[in-house]
């Protein structure tokens, strides 16, 4: 051995059982950045042995992300002579990333410069930040939700029989409602059976804020929204993953349980052990917990078409078919269309600071329509024709399809969306969010424009 090594071996590092007996790694690099000493758990964790390790550099051990931080780390070490600490993922010799935290220190011994340091795991650590950040992210998702659910509140229509958010003088219309007044006092579970676009979540809504729950939770589920493998967690909770269930959220108050039919088949079976004997665990927690929730319930699809296909058990329908409600389709109120144009011209009017007024040619024609996607749609017709008029007059003959011709030349509700939306975005230059953003003008939160159109694949040019 050269007598600068010995000095090292001296100086350094007075005895084997104080290196060999520190639980970190403890290490010792020249000014080139040789390896030079070294403990036990260095060739445990990397899995080099002693002839493997000697004169390694210094960055063979460090993950290609790491690199340029940890060599500006240790030259600068060198350069000003104060101790530095740096984060970073040691690469093993198999390949594995592990995440440490380096601390090292100069150290001067003959005239000659060496860093001495230790290093600590700390994967342990970033486990626990990687928790924290998810729950820091489910705050923020049920935040996100309930500001659009705020706004999507806050656009709802008033009705002449006091239902907030419920508009309708057509004999269909009414009928649904005195079944609403009528069922809403109870604990029954609810059933509301209604095509895409008639506003299911609004009688839904009407119905809590009518019952003894009234200032108690509404939580809705969309399960059209969720993936299938994680629709469990979202209605139990998963302690491992903090996920607070729906049945967490809804806690005295009201489920809203929007496309049952999209529940898998072994689910649909552990959602009605729950409803019928109002007990549930948490996902990863033995702890029996009481539900004491009501049920309302709502699909777009023939309920018995899905039991004769084994989509939806026959015993949850048996459960769910206590107080069915059928929601109309507009087209079998047209009456009411009248109605909601004026609520919908005079909220975009103040919306985007015009005076639009509605014609009889318009009336005429938007009662001659099929509403395939019913109030949605005609809702959707009139923000758009506002924005595009630029006369005193609502006109929407640009945009909606007669009745003559319909047949032939009508999209899909979706393709209909997907439409607007994009429309929109070409108008604002693709900006989201922000004043002059799309979300503003369709009134809605930029994440959630986001997810709509993640959903409908638009993508920008």
């Amino acid at each position: 051995m050269s007598k600068s090594k010995k000095i090292i071996s001296k100086e350094i590092f007075s005895g084997k059982a104080i290196l060999q007996g520190m639980p970190e790694l403890a290490y010792v690099f020249d000014e080139e950045g040789r390896i030079l000493k070294w403990n036990k758990n260095v060739e445990l964790v990397l899995n080099y042995t002693k002839e493997e390790l000697k004169h390694k550099f210094i960055l063979d051990f460090i993950d290609e992300p790491f690199r340029k931080n940890v060599f500006d780390v240790f030259t600068d070490v060198f350069l000003t002579g104060k101790d530095r600490t740096v984060e970073y993922r040691i690469l093993t010799k198999s390949g594995k990333k592990i995440p440490y935290l380096g601390s090292g220190s100069l150290t001067v011994v003959g005239g000659k410069k060496y860093l001495t340091g230790i290093a600590i795991d700390i994967s342990k650590l970033k486990e626990t930040e990687k928790k924290l950040k998810s729950k820091i992210d489910q705050i923020n998702s049920l935040k996100i939700q309930l500001q659009s659910d705020n706004e999507f509140l806050r656009k709802e229509i008033k009705s002449n029989l006091n239902f907030d958010n419920l508009i309708g003088k057509s004999k269909a219309s009414i009928n649904a409602l005195n079944l609403i007044e009528k069922v809403a006092p109870t604990i029954s579970p609810v059933l509301l059976k209604g095509e895409i676009g008639t506003r299911k979540e609004l009688y839904a809504r009407a119905i809590h804020d009518f019952s003894t729950r009234r200032n108690k939770p509404f939580v809705k589920v969309n399960c059209i929204a969720l993936q299938k493998k994680t629709m469990e967690d979202n209605f139990f909770g998963n302690k491992n993953k903090d996920i607070i269930g729906s049945f967490e959220l809804s806690k005295n108050g009201t489920l809203f349980i929007d496309e049952i039919s999209e529940i898998p088949l072994d689910l649909q079976s552990k959602l009605l052990t729950v409803f019928q004997n109002n007990k549930y665990n948490i996902i990863g927690d033995s702890k029996i917990k009481s539900l004491d929730i009501r049920i309302i319930l709502a699909t777009n699809k023939n309920l018995d078409s899905l039991i004769k296909t084994k989509q939806i058990l026959k015993d949850l329908f048996f459960y769910i078919n206590v107080f069915p409600i059928d929601i109309p389709p507009l087209r079998e109120r047209i009456s009411d269309i009248p109605l909601l144009v004026e609520y919908f011209v005079k909220q975009f009017n103040q919306k985007f600071t015009k005076n639009i007024k509605t014609s009889k040619k318009a009336l005429a024609l938007l009662q001659s329509y099929s509403w395939p996607g019913n109030s949605r749609e005609l809702e959707n017709i009139i923000e758009r024709a506002i924005i595009l008029s630029n006369t005193s007059l609502l006109k929407v003959e640009h945009i909606i399809i007669t009745s003559s011709n319909i047949n032939e030349n009508v999209l899909t509700l979706e393709d209909y969306k997907k439409e607007y939306i994009v429309k929109i975005l070409n108008k604002t230059f693709w900006r989201i969010s922000g004043d002059k953003g799309a979300a503003k003008i369709l009134n809605i939160h930029p994440e959630t424009l986001r997810s709509k159109m993640k959903k409908l694949k638009i993508k920008r040019p």
